[in-house]
């Protein structure tokens, strides 16, 4: 599984801005006001061919004993134990302050493995600033800066030093189908894991939370190999109370980056609530391959099937390029089919398409529409290729590309998805533009015989025009 690391530390020392500098993105606020942040945030990292998982979380407050301050304080102190590694992040600006030390007592009191990072240091001498921060006997601190990446990356190579390469970061493709079944609690996820096997191999018990981690199981099934992953359920995070719970759902997320394909159980006796969204978009951001179970379809009129049907259009529409399968988990009503989708889906995912396969597609694909211009010309792609699989990355080479729309983006994603038929698995588009050989060059002053053409033009324009 990805290694997952922790950002930890009192309000307003920088967390989030070093959480987005992680994921590359910008989905933590961040503004200078402390406490900004509350509750718990997942996102993806990757440094080379290494990734991570990385936890953003609101300020550590060990003083505050009541409100919404202590809240966010137990909040943290519950990711520390889910992690693998804590970052613990102090204010080179301000120097070690009374709560850095009261935080740094308890970090030591867990016992966990801890790098004590020192950020705003831009502009400062390393040595003279990270001195003081000794006194907190967390070991060597080490200084960056999150807002402007200085000493980031080696801090990450640092963190991850520790854990071995996995197999998919090793290059090496799994040899059989590793599925993730997910979903809300008491959907019927381990129902269906039994099923698959026909035997009672995890407890299924109807109350929410009987799984609490997650379980791998290796099965075969006409001849083909399986590992199936019963996985605790993901409910909202105001409604996860319990410490076993919360330790719950950082497993099931990692399950899902182990998984090659992840099954999304959905219960058809209750709506399609905004946390099985959620769980669809994490499973999308993470590139996994999918197959989509509505279960406890049997006794449910045609009327009630229909409501169904329309509201996972509506909610669930960004999955549509997966498989839909209305099950029985408990009769094994569907259940064979649904195997059958996730063959399809991983074949799909591991898919291998050849360069010129490609550029053929990507030319018919601007034939039929091509991009819209960006300022005065319009982007050109001249050729694409494969740059990778699960999910199957395709490069496309070209000029202008930084003006190609998001919009045509999806377009040409759901082009090659029906070109090649990759059912059941996201694709992701990568641009590459060609680099400008004269780009960095000064254009040279204009010649004399230039300047004295202009002058004349000028004059001429005068005389004729006034």
């Amino acid at each position: 599984m990805k290694p997952t690391l922790v950002l930890v530390g009192r309000p307003n020392v920088g967390k989030s801005t070093l959480f987005n500098r992680l994921t590359r993105s910008r989905d933590a606020l961040v503004a200078d006001i402390p406490g900004l942040t509350r509750d718990r945030r997942y996102g993806h990292g990757r440094i080379g061919d290494r990734p991570y998982l990385v936890m953003d979380t609101g300020g550590l407050e060990p003083v505050a004993s009541t409100g919404i301050m202590h809240a966010m304080a137990q909040q943290s102190l519950q990711a520390i134990d889910e992690a693998d590694k804590a970052l613990f992040i102090v204010d080179a600006r301000q120097g070690i302050t009374a709560q850095d030390k009261i935080i740094a007592e308890q970090l030591r009191k867990k016992d966990r493995n801890i790098l004590l990072v020192v950020n705003k240091a831009e502009g400062m001498v390393d040595d003279v600033i990270t001195a003081e921060f000794f006194e907190l006997g967390l070991g060597k601190p080490h200084a960056i800066s999150a807002l402007h990446g200085d000493h980031v990356n080696e801090l990450v190579a640092l963190a991850l030093a520790d854990f071995p390469v996995l197999e998919e970061e090793a290059g090496q493709i799994s040899k059989h189908p590793k599925i993730a079944i997910v979903g809300r609690p008491n959907v019927g996820k381990s129902t269906l894991v039994n099923t698959l096997l026909g035997e009672e191999r995890v407890i299924a018990f109807d109350q929410p939370g009987t799984t609490r981690d997650s379980i791998y199981i290796d099965f075969e099934h006409d001849g083909i190999q399986y590992t199936l992953i019963d996985t605790a359920g993901l409910r909202k995070r105001g409604k996860v109370k319990e410490t076993v719970e919360k330790f719950s759902a950082i497993k099931t997320l990692q399950a899902i980056e182990d998984a090659n394909v992840v099954v999304l159980v959905l219960d058809a006796r209750s709506e399609i609530a905004e946390q099985d969204a959620h769980i669809a978009d994490f499973i999308l951001q993470s590139g996994k391959a999918l197959v989509v179970a509505i279960n406890k379809w049997d006794g449910l009129d045609q009327y009630q099937r229909e409501c169904i049907k329309h509201e996972l259009a509506r909610k669930l529409g960004f999955l549509n390029f997966a498989k839909l399968h209305f099950i029985s988990a408990l009769k094994g009503t569907g259940t064979l089919r649904l195997l059958v989708s996730v063959n399809q889906a991983y074949a799909a995912a591991m898919t291998d398409l050849s360069t010129p396969q490609l550029t053929r597609a990507l030319h018919a694909a601007v034939e039929k529409h091509a991009p819209p211009r960006g300022g005065m010309s319009r982007p050109k792609l001249r050729y694409a290729h494969q740059g990778g699989t699960n999910p199957p990355i395709v490069v496309i080479h070209g000029s202008m590309l930084e003006h190609v729309p998001d919009t045509y983006r999806r377009y040409l994603e759901n082009f090659f998805r029906e070109a090649f038929k990759l059912t059941g698995t996201p694709l992701r588009i990568t641009f590459k533009a060609g680099h400008n050989p004269y780009a960095d060059k000064k254009s040279a002053p204009p010649s004399e015989t230039e300047v004295r053409r202009a002058r004349n033009r000028r004059r001429r324009n005068r005389k004729k025009y006034g």
